[in-house]
């Protein structure tokens, strides 16, 4: 036994004593608050006081569990979601929490596991917000709770929710669509009570698995093997379903909620030593699935109800990372626009998600989260009550009134069905996660095998479908080749080949592919492969720009040499007199706009761009843009091609600095929100139209036409005019690009693409 002095045994008594009971003055004296955009209330950027000064909390490691931990701490009921990347905005000052982690059960956000305070390596664009859910409780503030008030709020905490299948047919279903009602409080699964359950409250747990509406349901066939299992020795039900903690109960939802931890319950029995759920069985819900998740897909399309046809607007979600998400556009006066982010909350967005056959929202996002977009802005200070059937019928301002512009752009986070799809194909051999050879599980011979995707034929739109059922976002690279990754050793046969994509599945099991595999390369090296990217480029011509600029010029051979030279003209000038005589052309200046996340570089680097002597510049993309001149039935009867020359960015929006220049051999590409302009007297920016007779066409650009580089939208990639020629003078009208009037221009040329290649 070992003695200490006296004196050393005091000073080590308080040191034990400081370690073993941590102050909670610090504690005390944190507080939290919601930033960001004005939006309904419990959802923001999470602001912390700290010594006087508010500061941000960094996105890294950020989960479920610290967002409950806020949101109790808000004085809210629970967390619905959190958000990261600054989904609320920028915030200032300090960032005075990284990398939190909680349990889920801390009194306050400073007790949680954290760097330390003020240690960080994150910027302002990491800031995370939450969505908590229900109303303040009585007598809270946004201040650090007590351990009594935090048991107060810990018994209304719900965090999940399922549907347990019963029956075999359910049990087999993907998604899971009927079943018994399950929701998780405090980290343990519980059943509802069905005691006065309604459609209202099918309606919103629906809503929350991903299904826009809910199935009535007869539940005498459920009854009865309920009261079998009660009578059942071996059976555990009647045990478990008198204990109180099995039940959550008195759920009363008005149905417009987007999750059910805002509708009032009771975890607790409604008297002290009474059966929680008396002659009562687990609520069974039944849930309608949207257009994309039915079986035959296409064919069946959800009946929007009884709606008023001219308040359905027609709506979409375009450069959204993941399925189910994305900027609003809806189709209004012909022509399709965004919506702005004045008062955009998760009933609004809830109502959209809905319309297009997904769930409730998980998140109304504002600030143009999902990129600006380009042409009108329809609607303004949107209020729906949550019941609509489309977001026409709710009340809305027009835009022009408002003063919005593209940068407050809104957008949406769906709920969707969950389908499994993620565990049916990895990446394996790649540096990254977000890299590797393609390896698919389908059915060999009635098993199911991993095996490679045959690498003939394999483009972005395949690779794109495969980044998104990982939930990788977009694909920045298809590649048919893959030298340097070695696949798996399980998954060396090619089980799927000839995959033709349209770019919109949800999993490449959905995509068209040859029925026996045929890969007359042999897979091995000459598998699929993919590169994803959370972010991704999206470019858009100016459609106006091109009508009010064109006009006809008759310039001279002796001007055209280097446009000869860089097949700028039409075959029939190889015959010409050079230098006597002149070609016809049709100019332009076009304008094309990056509205996506990420710049548009290049795919080629520096070392391999080609230089042209006789311009005396080097192009980084042989052919950036296609120029045809099209019958009225769609025949060509002329064409041109722009290679990228310069890729710059000729301008950028105020308060954005311009980064790519060609000057001295500089970067090129676009960056985002930044436009590059080909003016009219540029050399190839024509069409030859020398060998034209007089009559009316259809004038095509198609920009990145070979999708050499990755982009979130191809849909938008082409734009179309209406061209009267009359031998002397030309007329362009009515220019649009191909998706702001919902013209399928780009599965016509996808069609035409496959007859040219014998892919029918």
């Amino acid at each position: 036994m070992m003695v200490m002095p006296t004196g050393a045994s005091h000073v080590l008594l308080v040191l034990l004593l400081c370690w073993v009971a941590p102050s909670r003055q610090e504690v005390a004296r944190v507080q939290l608050r919601l930033g960001g955009p004005r939006g309904p209330a419990g959802e923001g950027r999470l602001e912390v006081l700290y010594q006087g000064r508010w500061g941000t909390v960094c996105d890294d490691d950020f989960d479920f569990h610290a967002a409950t931990v806020a949101c109790r701490q808000l004085g809210y009921t629970a967390a619905i979601t959190w958000t990261h990347s600054a989904t609320y905005g920028q915030g200032e000052g300090p960032i005075w929490l990284d990398n939190v982690r909680c349990g889920g059960s801390e009194g306050s956000l400073a007790e949680c596991v954290h760097n330390g305070w003020g240690i960080s390596d994150c910027h302002h664009g990491e800031d995370a917000g939450v969505v908590c859910s229900g109303q303040r409780l009585p007598d809270s503030s946004p201040q650090a709770t007590t351990s009594g008030h935090l048991r107060e709020v810990l018994g209304l905490t719900l965090e999940e929710v399922r549907l347990k299948p019963i029956l075999a047919r359910a049990k087999l279903s993907m998604p899971v669509m009927e079943g018994a009602v399950e929701v998780k409080h405090n980290g343990h699964w519980r059943q509802v009570c069905d005691a006065n359950w309604s459609r209202n409250n099918s309606h919103v747990v629906c809503g929350m698995l991903g299904f826009p509406r809910e199935k009535h349901i007869n539940t005498t066939f459920y009854r009865k093997l309920w009261n079998r299992k009660l009578k059942d020795p071996n059976s555990s039900l009647k045990t478990l379903s008198q204990k109180n903690n099995f039940w959550v109960h008195k759920v009363r939802c008005q149905g417009s909620e987007p999750h059910l931890a805002r509708c009032p319950m009771q975890v607790d029995p409604p008297v002290p030593h009474q059966h929680a759920c008396p002659h009562g069985m687990h609520a069974i819900v039944s849930c309608l699935p949207g257009p994309a998740f039915q079986k035959g897909k296409g064919k069946n399309k959800t009946a929007p109800g009884k709606v008023s046809p001219c308040r359905v607007l027609p709506v979409r979600l375009r450069a959204g990372t993941h399925a189910g998400e994305g900027r609003v556009e809806v189709l209004r006066h012909g022509q399709w626009g965004t919506v702005c982010d004045k008062q955009w909350d998760l009933a609004a967005a809830s109502v959209v998600c809905r319309q297009l056959g997904y769930g409730t929202a998980k998140q109304a996002l504002v600030g143009a989260r999902m990129g600006q977009g380009l042409g009108p802005i329809h609607m303004s200070n949107v209020q729906c009550t949550g019941h609509e059937r489309s977001l026409g019928e709710c009340r809305f301002q027009d835009a022009e009134q408002s003063g919005c512009r593209h940068e407050a752009d809104a957008a949406v986070r769906c709920h969707m069905p969950f389908m499994d799809f993620k565990s049916q194909v990895r990446l394996a051999g790649g540096r990254n996660p977000e890299e590797g050879v393609v390896e698919v599980l389908v059915p060999v011979q009635g098993r199911l095998q991993w095996g490679s995707v045959c690498g003939a034929q394999w483009g972005l739109n395949e690779a794109m479908v495969v980044c998104r059922q990982l939930g990788l976002g977009f694909a920045s690279h298809a590649l048919q080749e893959t030298w340097y990754w070695a696949g798996s050793p399980d998954a060396s046969r090619v089980v799927m080949s000839g995959v033709r994509c349209a770019g919109t599945e949800l999993a490449l099991q959905q995509c068209q592919r040859h029925g026996p595999v045929h890969c007359p390369s042999g897979g091995g090296r000459f598998s699929a492969g993919v590169t994803c990217t959370a972010y991704a480029p999206d470019l858009v011509m100016n459609a106006q720009l091109v009508q009010e600029t064109a006009y006809l010029e008759d310039r001279p051979l002796g001007l055209l040499y280097c446009a000869h030279e860089e097949r700028c003209l039409s075959r029939s000038a190889d015959n010409m007199q050079w230098p006597y005589g002149h070609r016809r052309l049709l100019r332009f200046s076009s304008q094309i706009h990056n509205l996506g996340r990420a710049d548009f570089r290049p795919r080629m680097g520096r070392h391999a761009w080609t230089w042209h002597q006789c311009h005396r510049h080097f192009h980084s993309i042989e052919v950036f843009t296609h120029y045809d001149l099209l019958t009225l039935n769609g025949s060509k009867v002329a064409e041109g091609h722009k290679a990228s020359f310069c890729l710059e960015d000729t301008n950028c929006p105020e308060g954005l600095q311009r980064r790519f220049a060609c000057a001295n051999f500089g970067e090129q590409g676009v960056s985002v929100g930044c436009w590059d302009t080909y003016r009219h007297d540029i050399d190839c920016q024509w069409i030859d139209i020398t060998d034209v007779p007089p009559g009316s066409y259809t004038f095509q650009v198609v920009v990145n036409p070979k999708h050499e580089v990755a982009e979130s939208d191809f849909s938008n990639n082409v734009m179309r005019c209406k061209c009267k020629y009359d031998g002397q003078r030309v007329w362009m009208h009515g220019c649009h690009t191909s998706d702001a009037y919902g013209a399928d221009v780009v599965s016509d040329l996808e069609r035409r693409e496959r007859l040219a290649n014998n892919l029918v």
